[in-house]
């Protein structure tokens, strides 16, 4: 398929020229960065499009019914040949279609095909988005939104960026589609169905539900069934002629085809399958039939709850067997049971060459005695490689010719896709005694290609996040039979990294409950989930919350593990941290100087976590006036950094960005400046727009210029910040509270006295109601605030609020999960 000259494709097998003469895209660890300032090149291709079946059946009835609901929206997006501006609407809504059916019904080869054709036809958008987990669809529209120069689109965040798409999806003029494959959860994605308010749209999903949510706000549902008999006929005779083997079909076709239950999906795997063993239609359906018989007491009737169960698992039995004669035949069983516990939407080509994942193959090979004295010979040489990645790669390929899994060796992050009611039939014939192994292999190879810091590479973290939803979906308990597998903890963490605090919040609520169930309140991977849990509410403003379970986590490590271990001072640090956020600076200080004075007698004077403790005992001091002090640590901090860490790591950022904050305190203004402007450049080229370090970095930046008199300046700043802030955090978080009290010091200064006073009234009744009336910044911007009413205005310099960073390791041993110059988060405690 050809995605028109000229146009920009990401993510996907859809191939042509991605850049125009003029263009620039940068491409970063699968993020396509699109460059302000120049012209998009048009059209533009988001998400890997399904190839068609071999034989692809063009279901006329359903595409008329498609094509009638979509003639009846209050919109109309005309021919390819129509120009882009020429488009006839009658109306302002989308037409959106939502096709319901079963699973292996065909649902998304037909949404395919709609997005082959358009993007044959030069519309100007296509996006194909696994709409099975939010997070993908969040990150399919945030990369949509750099493609497109959306307004407002940032490369850092995805929900912004998220939106921004959604807004510019629905007021532009471009052609465009969008197709939501696979929508599993209607309140999930309610907020993200795409609109136009110029009729130039129109959008697509699939899901297997039938539930009233997702036929509302004018969109309309399609059932679609099985093929009918006569489709079914049809798609054997065109893929057994095309396959040049006519002569396999008999007069016991129509039986055959009655036998799969006119099921496309089987009848795919049934049509692979007679094509490599030459086996015609009554062959082939005498098999089936003795195979059917032999799983009625597996498999019953009256437990097929989805319909079609029954003739997919012994469709894709027969097809195993088949694969058994090949070379690569008894990986081929293996592999597909990692590829079942995996997102049927799409696995990463590295995981298949992992060490995980290829012991876990040599361990499952066949135990002939010729078979195993080979094995064990290859094994002494190298026990990583008693299967090789070219070995597993080669039972991906003979996988793929069968029609039992789509391998794709050009994709990166999604090499492999299983139908997900294929992968259901493939987890029910794994035995019992051997579901446990293949899911905690599968859980590796997911640790194994995680990277170390994932927040710049949003489009991997989230396919890896996926990943592991859905095998802990499959896996039950599996995971914790030594602990907490790391796997958890590496999503949960990702989570953070990302700055979903929200979802973190979600997630680690029910690790908590997890662990308390199968581990008990006292083990240590519970506490870990705790403090885990208290990360998540720091991170979302939830500072009392987060207090609560941190008293209790550092008083059960002291109790079980001793004042001395890592992890009781990773609970003290926290519990710092977080009565620092809560006003209570003394307490904070005396528990830091405490952790200070261990880290260096217990890991020495340079080790990272010495600099951590350094970092948040200064940010203490700065808190509590102590502004000599703060800058003395600080200025060791930052050489030591530079010194050990390099001038662009994210320790080294907070440090320069702290000295910056100290300094505005110490009233060196220009020295400040000097120091945020630099940070904020580094912070946007490194972290991106809306990323916590980079917000914060602008707000006291902001404050520098105000207090340099640079009052335009600094307003400028901060309404985008407070915008910023209000979006990304919400209301109440402490943050956004901050960058009101800045703004209205800043519409003080610039005479703006009415706007100054009601802006600040607001926050004294937030922080009054939320820090409570003894928090410094409620002192703070109560005092402010009586005396600018009793001075008429008031006059003089009004104080400001600066935030420096603070970082906050939660776990004390060398971290593989660094988030930024904010947080360094904990994995599990059996590592």
């Amino acid at each position: 398929m050809n995605a028109g000259a000229g146009s920009v494709v990401a993510g996907g097998a859809i191939t042509g020229s991605a850049l125009g003469d003029n263009s620039r895209v940068t491409y970063v660890e699968k993020q396509y960065v699109a460059q302000d300032g120049v012209p998009v090149v048009w059209p533009v291709v988001v998400g890997t499009v399904p190839v068609l079946a071999t034989s692809f059946q063009p279901r006329d009835e359903l595409r008329r019914a498609v094509d009638e609901v979509r003639g009846h929206g209050r919109s109309v997006v005309l021919a390819s040949d129509t120009p882009a501006g020429d488009q006839l609407r009658s109306g302002t809504r989308t037409p959106v279609q939502v096709m319901s059916g079963g699973g292996g019904v065909g649902k998304s080869q037909l949404a395919a095909a709609y997005a082959r054709e358009a993007v044959e036809k030069n519309t100007d958008l296509v996006v194909w988005v696994p709409a099975n987990d939010v997070q993908q669809v969040l990150t399919a529209y945030a990369q949509a939104a750099l493609l497109v120069q959306a307004p407002g689109r940032t490369g850092a965040d995805l929900e912004a960026d998220a939106r921004a798409f959604i807004s510019w999806l629905a007021a532009t003029d471009r052609r465009w589609l969008v197709v939501l494959d696979d929508v599993t959860d209607p309140n999930a994605i309610e907020p993200w169905w795409p609109d136009s308010q110029r009729g130039s749209g129109w959008a697509l999903a699939t899901t297997r539900l039938k539930d009233p949510r997702l036929t509302g706000g004018g969109r309309a549902r399609i059932d679609v069934d099985v093929y009918t008999p006569a489709e079914a006929i049809g798609y054997l005779t065109t893929r057994l002629t095309h396959g040049h083997k006519a002569h396999l079909l008999d007069h016991q076709a129509p039986a055959l085809a009655e036998a799969l239950g006119h099921l496309p999906l089987a009848l795919g795997h049934a049509a692979a399958y007679m094509l490599r063993e030459n086996a015609s239609c009554s062959t082939y359906l005498e098999q089936f039939t003795n195979r059917s018989r032999r799983l009625d007491e597996l498999l019953p009737h009256w437990a097929d709850t989805e319909r079609y169960g029954r003739q997919i698992t012994t469709t894709l039995l027969l097809a195993l067997d088949a694969t058994d004669q090949d070379p690569h035949g008894s990986l081929a069983r293996s592999v597909l049971r990692i590829a079942a516990c995996l997102d049927p939407a799409g696995q990463p080509a590295a995981l298949w060459t992992t060490t995980a994942l290829l012991t876990y193959l040599a361990q499952q090979q066949p135990t002939a005695p010729a078979r195993r004295a080979l094995t064990l010979r290859r094994r002494r040489r190298n026990p990583a490689q008693a299967v090789t990645g070219d070995e597993a790669l080669a039972a991906l390929r003979l996988l793929d010719r069968y029609g039992l899994i789509t391998y794709d060796s050009a994709e990166d992050l999604r090499a492999v896709r299983v139908h997900a009611l294929a992968a259901r039939a493939l987890r029910e014939a794994i035995p019992e005694n051997q579901q446990s192994a293949a899911a905690i292999t599968a859980a590796g190879a997911l640790v194994e290609v995680w990277p170390d810091t994932d927040h710049t590479q949003r489009e991997l973290a989230g396919v890896l996040r996926a990943n592991t939803d859905s095998l802990t979906t499959h896996a039950g308990d599996s995971l914790w039979e030594a602990g907490v597998h790391r796997v958890l903890y590496r999503a949960g963490t990702s989570l953070l990294n990302a700055h979903l605090h929200s979802t973190a919040s979600t997630y680690w609520s029910r690790m908590v409950a997890d662990c308390e169930r199968l581990l008990g309140d006292e083990h240590p991977d519970t506490l870990t989930a705790r403090t885990c849990l208290a990360a998540s509410y720091q991170q979302a403003g939830r500072t009392n919350e987060a207090i609560s379970l941190l008293d209790h986590v550092l008083a059960d490590r002291e109790r079980l593990l001793g004042n001395e271990h890592p992890h009781t001072l990773t609970a003290r640090t926290c519990l710092a941290a977080s009565y620092r956020e809560a006003g209570r600076t003394s307490e904070a200080i005396k528990i830091e100087e405490r952790v200070l004075a261990d880290c260096k007698r217990l890991l020495g004077s340079e080790h990272p976590h010495t600099l951590t403790a350094r970092t948040n005992l200064a940010a203490s001091y700065w808190r509590a006036k102590r502004t000599s002090e703060a800058i003395k640590i600080e200025e060791r901090v930052l050489a030591d950094c530079k010194r050990l860490l390099g001038s662009e790591h994210p320790h080294t950022l907070t440090a320069h960005s702290n000295l910056a904050t100290f300094y505005l305190q110490a009233g060196r203004t220009n020295d400040a400046i000097n120091l945020l402007e630099h940070v904020l450049a580094e912070c946007k080229r490194l972290l991106g727009n809306e990323h916590p370090s980079t917000l914060n970095t602008r707000s006291n930046l902001a404050a520098s210029y105000l207090l340099a008199g640079r009052t335009n300046e600094a307003i400028s700043l901060l309404e985008h910040v407070l915008a910023d802030q209000e979006r990304l955090l919400g209301n109440e978080h402490p943050h956004t509270l901050t960058a009101r009290s800045n703004l209205a010091a800043s519409y003080l200064q610039a005479g703006r006295t009415n706007d100054a006073i009601n802006l600040l009234e607001h926050v004294l009744a937030d922080q009054e109601r939320l820090l409570g009336n003894e928090h410094p910044d409620t002192r703070a911007a109560h005092d402010l605030l009586s005396r600018w009413r009793s001075a008429g205005g008031g006059s003089g310099e009004p104080p400001l609020q600066t935030r420096p960073h603070a970082i906050q390791p939660l776990n004390i041993t060398p971290s593989r999960t660094g988030t930024g110059p904010t947080d360094s988060l904990p994995e599990a405690s059996q590592d």
